[in-house]
């Protein structure tokens, strides 16, 4: 900086000192421009990053494995043909669960189920219902809690133990009057010691019977190895799924239309990503492993929740656009005053200029000197402005009960651009001061 321009800088600085209240009236657009671009984004921050995790608790980064009987295209003549060549494929295992979480490294939690319909029994009260075999990454995944009691402990899940955890409705049936935690409730044929009881999850009657949604208030959830100890364990080689198998096969030769029996060991498989930008790759390395484990048979579906990831970018942009609006609309507005007060202050300051002009100042001397005060006025504006939005956010925060995130961001990007406008609109000023005849500033009274 030359000396002349350090000059300008100093009588700029001068002239803000000599006129305190008018710089302070300048500074209030930028001060509260800046506390209300600061305090919004915040806030708008804030309720993005909570959409986003509701959105994230319906099963946004959830890849969901289901077994399917194997689609596959022939001829009617083949059909005896391909009958006898057809390859064989375990089905969906818990070994395949061991594998994603091996190979997958973006895989947080992995949830197997399996799920079989079965009849509760307690106090002489029957009712149908479903019983859940899973692990508690289930629970996380899924977004349930518990209300009372705990979760399976690891001695339970190890041994699989005759425990269960049950519905909020399966409570509100069965144990109306009474503390079901440490009871015991029969599942079919197994007495099952209730160690827990779910929150309810709301679902709408409509959604209920409209959608196909089953209550899931009215489940039973036990651990994956009491399941497959205790129920059903269709991975196991035995005489009667042999019989069953033969059965199927004859069935299928004869032209029948008889269902096939199931031989997946598992009915649900739920591998849940770190980032929902990394669903089709997972699935996809899913999909070659399963397919590879498989022996080549598709006898699975991977199903990614696509509309909840276009739900989810077009919340983020929805937000984006938002908070860029508020930013600029904010800052425009300070912008505007600072321009009409340092308007003001020209037609105020006549004389001065036409002093200064008549003592050798030159029209670029008193166009650096108003667009210095325009800018120390701006970023002091902006440095209050920080200060005062960082506060609304934490007033805001506490008293309002709403969620506010502050963003270093927010705060370098409020600064930058209350300088940038202390700039852009102390131009038009400094040029009209500068444009003043000396000679009618002076006689100006």
């Amino acid at each position: 900086m030359s000396e002349r321009t350090w000059q300008n800088f100093l009588t700029a600085l001068e002239a803000i000192r000599a006129n305190k209240l008018r710089s302070l009236l300048t500074a209030l657009g930028i001060i509260f421009g800046v506390a209300a671009v600061i305090a919004m984004m915040a806030i708008g921050t804030g309720a993005r990053q909570e959409i986003l995790e509701q959105i994230k608790l319906v099963g946004v980064n959830n890849i969901v494995i289901e077994p399917v009987k194997e689609q596959k295209t022939q001829s009617t003549d083949d059909k005896e043909k391909t009958t006898h060549q057809q390859k064989f494929t375990p089905g969906l295992t818990l070994k395949d669960a061991e594998s994603i979480a091996e190979v997958v490294s973006c895989a947080r939690k992995i949830s197997p189920e399996v799920v079989i319909e079965t009849d509760f029994v307690y106090a002489g009260l029957r009712r149908s219902g479903k019983l859940v075999g899973t692990v508690p990454e289930y629970f996380d995944i899924t977004n349930f809690s518990i209300l009372e009691g705990m979760m399976f402990n690891r001695q339970q899940l190890a041994a699989g133990q005759q425990v269960c955890i049950i519905g909020k409705n399966i409570m509100n049936r069965f144990f109306a009057k009474e503390d079901p935690i440490g009871k015991y409730i029969k599942c079919g044929q197994v007495w099952l010691k209730i160690t827990g009881v779910l929150n309810e999850r709301l679902i709408s009657k409509i959604s209920a019977d409209k959608l196909g949604i089953r209550d899931f208030n009215m489940d039973i959830y036990i651990p994956l190895r009491t399941m497959l100890l205790r129920y059903t364990n269709r991975s196991l080689v035995t005489k009667a799924a042999i019989e069953s198998a033969q059965a199927a096969m004859n069935d299928d030769e004869g032209g029948d239309t008889k269902t096939p029996k199931n031989i997946h060991q598992l009915d649900r498989l739920v591998v849940q990503v770190e980032d929902a930008g990394l669903m089709e790759p997972a699935a996809e390395v899913i999909s070659r492993l399963l397919q590879r484990r498989h022996n080549g048979v598709t006898d699975f579906e991977i199903t990614i929740p696509e509309l909840l990831l276009k739900q989810q970018q077009r919340t983020k942009d929805i937000f984006n656009l938002v908070l860029g609006l508020i930013a600029g609309i904010s800052l425009l507005v300070g912008g505007i005053g600072i321009m009409n007060i340092m308007l003001a202050s020209v037609l105020e300051r006549i004389k001065e200029i036409g002093i200064r002009l008549s003592v050798g100042a030159t029209k670029k001397d008193i166009v650096q000197q108003f667009v210095f005060e325009a800018m120390l006025i701006s970023i002091a504006g902006g440095v209050a402005g920080i200060l005062v939005g960082i506060a609304l956010s934490v007033l805001i925060s506490s008293f309002a009960g709403i969620s506010t995130i502050l963003t270093g961001w927010s705060v370098a990007l409020s600064f930058g651009v209350a300088a940038v406008i202390g700039l852009a609109f102390g131009i038009s000023p400094a040029k009209r001061a500068a444009q003043e005849d000396p000679i009618n500033s002076l006689r100006h009274e």
